[in-house]
């Protein structure tokens, strides 16, 4: 069996925060290797890693295949969620994706767990969405496992409803309780319903090796213990990136349930642009567009600072026009380059909300960088530097020869920086507004004393080896291993060390958790659900993207 005959349609990365090893480098990298030609990133309940997914995949030539493993409510057994496999065809399809997971988020958090609900999948909201059952953990899989084919025929029609041609059922093989019975159930199902079959391997992992590594994970987000009799065994150690022809002897029996996948993956195309700027429409007076409105601003905002200038330095009338005149020129000219570049909004809306701030008592700073060359800036209120006083340069700040977006760096007071914020989303649309994600990683010292509690080991033990890590920005365990002495000298005499250090490198960097950026806002043209999903905490209020 070659490359080319199977594809990755099921896998979480390490955006999924709970159960994952799987880097999106080295993702790209197996794949590649393997000539693997499309692979799938389906991450619970997120598409965090999207671009970074994206891009990597496409420079490594492996074509990129989004989805998401969603969790769907149980009303019979809410701690036991269905899993439905969704994954995207095109553009409408990423819009559908986006708008259901930002739902789930934001309307059906469950203790902390995102989670869609039965009937927010219809046929209209899953339009451009190739759906898999899920195997065993799929409601179908639940039916079937309980013995249930007429519940499991009448789910399966309802799902080839709302996904006419479009919907799969999902056979894996990983080893795991069950796994084998719903399969041959399945096939059965298949068989009678003209349903076809796809094989995953619902992957967590890159290599088997891996499989210790991921299971500490697992323990680090559950504050679970790995020698825990107890503790929840979900996974196998087979839920790793597969070879085609490893996959190939696993569904000999099943050639069409292999075949399905590449076309599948020939289904999916989707289009991301990338480094495009798209900017919202700033609300101008009736009659006007952006930039007759910007050049009105700006002439008005000149005005007023030259006639503030020529009282405070006593200017006489007579010497007031050749003061004037570089003025009038650079401000032509800025704005000649402010227009060629479409950017006339993005002036506007900054000056905006400062000017906001400003009048509602928040505190603004007089602005930083290369910011503060604009003298369409400096007439606007959007910095308080006069750039000609200054000698600063435009063209540090706006180049036509180097296209990019404006850089404004603004300061607010803390403590009124969320009056600004909301002011923004109510003059923009809440639905267009929103901070940005941030992700948290897991850095030296703290996955050491996180691998030191999931094996098991005293607190104080622990704690004495993260100690040993230097503190600085940038460290990290093989650096730390070279810069102190004691700890290298604990790692090579000390086998408990030895084994919690080399645990700790398997997971150090991880994706640990989402946060919100401090000062980060987009704002959108349209929805924000139109270019990527929102995440917020459970009983949050404040999203982000």
């Amino acid at each position: 069996m070659s490359a080319a005959d199977f594809v990755h349609l099921h896998g979480h990365t390490e955006y999924s925060m709970v159960d994952s090893t799987v880097r999106i480098p080295a993702l790209m990298e197996g794949c590649a290797a393997a000539r693997m030609p499309a692979v799938a990133m389906t991450d619970l309940n997120n598409v965090f890693g999207l671009v970074k997914f994206y891009r990597k995949a496409m420079a490594a030539g492996v074509k990129p295949l989004i989805g998401v493993d969603l969790r769907i409510y149980n009303d019979d057994e809410p701690n036991r969620p269905f899993t439905l496999v969704l994954l995207v065809q095109n553009n409408d399809g990423y819009r559908n994706l986006s708008e259901l997971v930002t739902r789930s988020f934001t309307q059906g958090q469950v203790r902390g767990a995102p989670m869609a609900r039965r009937e927010w999948l219809t046929a209209e909201s899953c339009a451009g969405l190739i759906a898999l059952s899920g195997g065993l953990h799929g409601d179908i899989g639940h039916a079937l496992h309980a013995n249930h084919a007429a519940q499991a025929r009448e789910l399966l029609d309802g799902w080839t409803t709302i996904f006419p041609g479009r919907f799969y059922l999902e056979l894996i093989r990983t080893g795991r309780a069950g796994e084998e019975d719903c399969v041959r159930a399945s096939l059965e199902l298949a068989s009678a319903s003209n349903t076809p079959v796809v094989a995953t391997n619902d992957v967590r992992f890159l290599s088997r090796d891996d499989f210790n590594a991921h299971e500490a994970r697992v323990c680090i987000h559950d504050s679970r213990v790995l020698a825990d009799s107890e503790r929840p065994r979900l996974y196998s150690a087979q839920q790793y990136l597969r070879t085609p022809a490893e996959m190939a002897e696993l569904f000999a029996d099943v050639p069409e349930a292999l075949a399905n996948t590449v076309e599948i993956a020939r289904r999916c195309s989707l289009d991301l642009k990338l480094g495009e700027s798209v900017l919202p429409a700033f609300p101008v007076p009736d009659g006007q567009d952006e930039e007759d409105f910007l050049v009105a601003e700006a002439q008005r905002g000149l005005d007023a600072a030259l006639e503030r200038i020529f009282a405070a330095r006593e200017i006489p009338k007579n010497e007031r026009a050749p003061f004037r005149a570089p003025y009038d020129e650079r401000l032509d000219l800025e704005l000649s380059v402010i227009r060629s570049m479409g950017f006339p909004g993005y002036f506007l809306i900054v000056a905006d909300f400062i000017r906001w701030a400003r009048e509602n008592n928040v505190p603004v700073g007089p602005g930083r960088g290369s910011g503060a060359g604009s003298l369409v800036a400096w007439v606007l209120g959007i910095t308080d530097l006069d750039p000609l006083q200054h000698d600063l340069l435009f063209e540090r700040f706006l180049n036509p020869e180097r296209v990019s977006m404006p850089d404004f760096d603004v300061d607010f007071c803390m403590e009124g920086r969320d009056r600004v914020i909301d002011y923004v989303a109510e003059r923009y649309g809440r639905e267009r507004v929103s901070q940005i994600i941030t992700f948290g990683t897991m850095a030296a010292r703290a996955v050491i004393r996180d691998c030191g509690r999931v094996l098991g080991q005293p607190y104080g033990f622990v704690d004495r080896i993260a100690k040993q890590v230097p503190f600085e920005i940038g460290m990290t365990l093989d650096k730390a291993l070279e810069e102190s002495e004691e700890l290298a000298e604990l790692y090579r005499d000390d086998e408990e060390v030895t084994a919690i250090i080399d645990l700790a490198r398997s997971l150090e960097g991880l994706v640990r958790n989402a946060g919100k950026h401090a000062g980060g806002v987009v704002i959108s043209p349209g929805p924000l659900t139109d270019f990527a999903p929102l995440y917020c905490e459970e009983g949050g209020t404040n999203v982000v993207t």
